[in-house]
Formats: structure tokens, sequence, C-alpha cells
């Protein structure tokens, strides 16, 4: 996808000099800017909270700018996990001269659409934008918001416990009460695993200190980690619990199986920030309008595993898990 880029980015270039060499008109300037980048813009970056998965989609995002040959001065900023935060952020980013937004993971989505409506802002990391009120609908969002959805393959990651464990019972269930996100992620679960004949046990928290209590205070025979950020953010503490009552965890994204999880079936989150960034490119190019530009998801949904974490948490991964997976995708 990245070179299809590049050369188009190219091809459009040259095709603009022959117009500056025959022309020599300023209106030809201005169309070369539009088509080939390379002209300086201003984003505003607003982070929920730092943790691998948003920042590899933040790191997608800049290379795909950089790809594109535009010369990008951010503004980035992190609200640490609190909502109010993130408000005073998008209000500071509204009064600042920027080109375009890129708001990271649902909280910092909805406070920069509530805040910011003369730019666009583009979000990545959002499970479900219309339930979370960013968009009229995915096909056609209708105002200045748009971007990628992490929408997670639940019931399969919840086969994946029946995979390593077949004796699973219960799963329990730490998330946020305070992330809509999660909330959605915990129905999907608890709707699959009526399916699958698991029981899920759920407790919430409210911030990231509260991760281990929480897991303590759940007697079951396997862990589910979701895309939530807050839990997320304090995951080792989960993973803790978790090898000393030798059960497994099957997390909700790949950075969290490298960090300990044992396995997952799902996106790359520098992959999803890269191509958030093509869409902002589209915008930036006048190619686009965020109010008619779909949402957009990846589709290509790769198993994640992670052989030592399986080891310490006292379960066997099946070999024809491990032939699923690609070889950079296993951790050993």
């Amino acid at each position: 996808m990245k070179s299809i880029r590049i050369a188009t980015l190219a091809a459009a270039a040259a095709a603009a000099s022959l117009v500056l060499a025959a022309c020599d008109s300023a209106e030809g300037d201005n169309d070369a800017g539009e088509n080939a980048g390379g002209e300086s813009v201003s984003i505003g970056i607003t982070q929920i909270i730092d943790h691998p998965s948003l920042n590899a989609a933040a790191d997608g995002f800049k290379e795909a700018l950089a790809d594109a040959g535009f010369d990008v001065e951010y503004d980035e900023q992190n609200a640490q996990g609190d909502q109010s935060v993130a408000a005073s952020i998008a209000g500071r980013l509204a009064d600042a001269d920027l080109d375009m937004i890129l708001a990271i993971a649902t909280p910092t989505a909805q406070a920069a659409s509530q805040a910011i409506t003369d730019i666009p802002v583009l979000f990545t990391a959002v499970t479900d934008p219309v339930s979370a009120g960013l968009v009229d609908s995915n096909d056609a969002p209708g105002a200045n918001v748009t971007g990628t959805s992490d929408r997670n393959p639940v019931a399969e990651q919840l086969q994946l416990i029946l995979d390593l464990a077949p004796d699973t019972e219960t799963v329990g269930i730490v998330y946020s009460s305070a992330e809509p996100n999660s909330e959605i992620q915990v129905e999907w679960a608890e709707e699959a695993a009526a399916e699958l004949g698991l029981t899920i046990e759920k407790v919430t928290v409210s911030t990231s200190s509260e991760v281990q209590q929480a897991s303590e205070s759940l007697d079951v025979d396997a862990y589910y980690v979701p895309t939530d950020n807050t839990v997320v953010s304090a995951l080792e503490t989960l993973l803790g619990v978790a090898e000393d009552r030798q059960v497994p965890v099957v997390v909700g994204e790949g950075d969290s199986v490298v960090r300990g999880g044992v396995a997952t079936y799902g996106i790359s989150y520098f992959d999803l920030g890269y191509q958030t960034g093509e869409m902002a490119v589209r915008i930036l190019n006048g190619e686009a309008e965020p109010a008619t530009m779909p949402v957009e998801t990846q589709d290509e949904l790769l198993v994640y595993l992670n052989l030592g974490a399986a080891d310490r948490m006292g379960v066997e991964i099946p070999q024809e898990l491990i032939d699923r997976a690609l070889p950079e995708n296993i951790t050993e």
C-alpha cells in the first residue's frame, strides 16, 4: 500500500513540475503543493493515555504523512487517562492555529469532536464510532470527524481461550467504567460467551492503580483483556495475578501479547495509524472531506502468540495455532 501511494505522489510531483515549467504561475505553485504534498502543515495529536498500542497508532500516522512528503509540525498532548484533562486539551487545541487534529482512543475523540468543529478531526483506535457519538454513520460521518475503528473480533478472541484451555468455564474481565469502548466490548463478550458456553465475571475500575486488586477479586479460569486503555496501561499487574494462579490471559491486540498476554487474534495498531494517516493525506490534498469519507477498519486480522507467557501461565499452545501465526508475531 505504501509503495503504491509513494509512486502516485511521485507521479503527481513530476506532472506538477511540467506545469510550472510551462506556465510559471502562482496558481501552478498552489496546485503543486496540493497535489504533491510537501507543504508545511500543523497537526494536533491528543491521546488518552500512554501505552504501546496507542503509541504505535501515532507512529503509524506520522509515517504515512512523512511518506506522502508533508512537512508536519505536531502539537502532541496526552491526557494521562483523565477525561477532564482530555476535554481541557481539546479546548486548547481548538484555540490553536492547526490544520487538523488526530484523536487517539474514544475519550479523546469525543472531547475533540465536541470542542473542534472548524477543522478536520481524525480519530483512530475507536471501537464503535457511532455509539460513541462521533459520526452519524460509518458510511457517511456527516460533519468534520472521521477516522479508523479498531473493532475487535471478540467472539474469535474468546474462542482462543477455549483453544488454550478447553476446560475453561469462567472468564474474568477487568475494564474501565468510564470508557464507552470497553462497555461495548464487554457486551459483545457476554453475547459471544453465551454461544461458547462460557460465563463472564466482570469488575470495573476507575484508574489503573485499581487493576491489580480488581484482578485478584475475580475467581476465574481465564482472563480476557479488551482494548481498554486504563487496564492495558497497567497490564503487567493483571498478568502477574494470572501467572500466580496459573490461568491464561487472552488480550485484545498484539502489543499486549508482546507484553505478556498469551494470545490474540487482531489488528496491528501501527498499520491502523498508518491507514488513518493515508486518510489525512487525502483530506490535506483536497481529495476528500471528512463528512463524506467513510470510517475505515482493518480487514487483515492476525494471530499473535507469546510462548513464554503461556509457559508462565501453565498452558500449552496447540501446534495448529502456532502454525497460523506469522513468525514475527510469535514472542518467545
